[in-house]
């Protein structure tokens, strides 16, 4: 069952930036709807609606469109003009090709006032004698019905046998819903016989046979002059079968398809949305052919533990091992212009596994690893990943510089320093104060005799002595112009 949704109506709003509050035309046709629901909360402004070639049974949710000029229901199931009243400003009614049986309710359009063109053709209602009297004199401000002008001597006769008219539809109505309760029951029985027998799905109601036009696939048109039954379009499809493939050749689906298309039934509702679910069911059924089955989750880790090598990116990658570090690198050739946040990478014990945009990259390694000291990263260049993940055994080798010492004379074994070392069973190594070449740093700078050495390495000039102090006073002589040094 469908339902008129949000989306489904801001979708038609393109020409108005998407915006409903605002909408003042939108058109909702062949689209399955099977219930007018929430347009006159959504679009209070709307002055045209199209509603035609659905599955509509009621009028019903559009009283508070005050602004609503024209709607159009046709090929629908409606019986009933009901909930109108609140239109007032509907100009044009459009019924074409319903189910309205009950011409009486055509008098619930006289409180509007600005109704001028109203279609009811291809009704059971516009087969009732005094169908077109009674309708124009039931509605005086109509201009047109059924696109016919309504002449002003044609509406004085309407008026004039208005009650003589009125009881010979009354009558036709009388017998007609008295049909009609009969096509209900024998729709009810042959639902409840096809559910106890399994002789198809079970439906909540049937449908008819659409009317579309000749020539055409799936549009289907109001005007019902050029139109023909959908069971003769296909009763002419299954003939051009028949003469191409002999009867006795057909499958058990085909037969059923040509069963149902022939058998006879009446015009109604019922087999409307009968006739409108089994073609949704072979909508679907084909639809389901078409979609490729879902394939099966890749298996990564079989049920005993083996793990699986899987490259479904189907990425170039090189896997080697580092001696020296006691590591394993893996360099994975990733997109280069990918984001970083579409990898996942897991490293366990025994494997790495990459998560390349829902894509999985799992790969056995050589030896265990450490993940906890496994480090990632990306080139900001080539958009590589690089894996370093040390290995669980062995130890990490650290290269030591080793200074070459300068080569040592030899000295023979007769020399006198050679039977020396040969004779003492210790030996010490002296080392030549000429030889030594660290910087002596105690006699670089000089010290005064007058400079005298603290305990705690201050240096403290000694103050001159009482003979020093004559001799620098002799050649003294005092001047009152300069002044003191302070």
């Amino acid at each position: 069952m469908v339902f008129i949704t949000e989306d489904m109506v801001r979708r038609r709003a393109e020409h108005n930036n998407c915006e409903i509050f605002s909408l003042e035309e939108v058109s909702l046709h062949q689209q399955n709807i099977e219930k007018i629901e929430h347009i006159e909360r959504w679009c209070r402004d709307l002055k045209i609606l199209y509603l035609q070639n659905n599955l509509i049974p009621k009028i019903e949710n559009v009283g508070r469109l005050k602004k609503l000029e024209y709607l159009n229901l046709a090929l629908n199931n409606i019986e009933v003009i009901e909930n109108l009243e609140g239109c007032e400003s509907l100009q044009k009614l459009d019924l074409t090709v319903n189910f309205v049986g009950r011409l009486s309710s055509v008098e619930s359009l006289k409180q509007n006032l600005h109704l001028t063109e109203l279609f009811l053709v291809g009704n059971p209602c516009a087969e009732f004698e005094g169908y077109r009297h009674y309708v124009i004199a039931s509605l005086p401000q109509l201009k047109w019905l059924d696109g016919t002008d309504i002449s002003r001597s044609e509406r004085i006769r309407a008026g004039q046998g208005l009650v003589a008219v009125r009881s010979r539809i009354l009558q036709q109505e009388a017998d007609y819903m008295r049909r009609r309760a009969k096509e209900r029951e024998e729709a009810l029985r042959k639902g409840v016989r096809q559910e106890d027998t399994g002789g198809g799905e079970k439906r909540e109601s049937f449908g008819s046979q659409r009317e579309r036009k000749a020539g055409s696939d799936d549009h289907c048109y109001t005007d019902i002059n050029n139109t023909v039954l959908e069971g003769e379009v296909n009763q002419e499809k299954w003939s051009d079968k028949e003469q191409e493939k002999e009867p006795g050749l057909m499958s058990a689906e085909e037969q059923e398809e040509k069963e149902f298309w022939e058998r006879p039934c009446a015009f109604t509702p019922e087999s409307r949305l009968e006739a409108h679910h089994h073609l949704e069911k072979k909508r679907n059924a084909k639809e389901k052919e078409r979609e490729k089955p879902p394939k099966p989750p890749r298996t990564l880790i079989t049920p005993e533990g083996r793990v699986m090598n899987v490259n479904e990116p189907k990425l170039k990658f090189s896997l080697t091992e580092d001696d020296d570090a006691n590591t394993i690198v893996l360099d994975l050739a990733v997109y280069r212009h990918m984001d970083t946040s579409l990898l996942d990478v897991d490293i366990q014990p025994t494997y790495a596994r990459v998560n390349v945009k829902g894509h999985i990259f799992q790969l056995v390694l050589p030896a265990e690893v450490k993940p906890d000291s496994s480090t990632a990263k990306r080139s900001q260049t080539t958009g590589h990943l690089l894996l370093t993940m040390p290995k669980a055994e062995g130890e990490i080798r650290v290269e030591k510089t080793v200074v070459p010492r300068p080569p040592k004379a030899r000295q023979g074994k007769d020399s006198p320093e050679g039977n020396k070392r040969k004779g003492s069973g210790c030996e010490r190594l002296e080392v030549d104060p000429s030889k030594h070449t660290a910087i002596d740093l105690a006699n670089i700078v000089q010290l005064d005799r007058n400079v005298k050495q603290t305990p705690l390495g201050i240096a403290r000039a000694q103050s001159p002595t009482t003979s020093e102090q004559s001799r620098f006073s002799e050649g003294f002589v005092d001047d009152p112009d300069v002044p003191p040094l302070l």
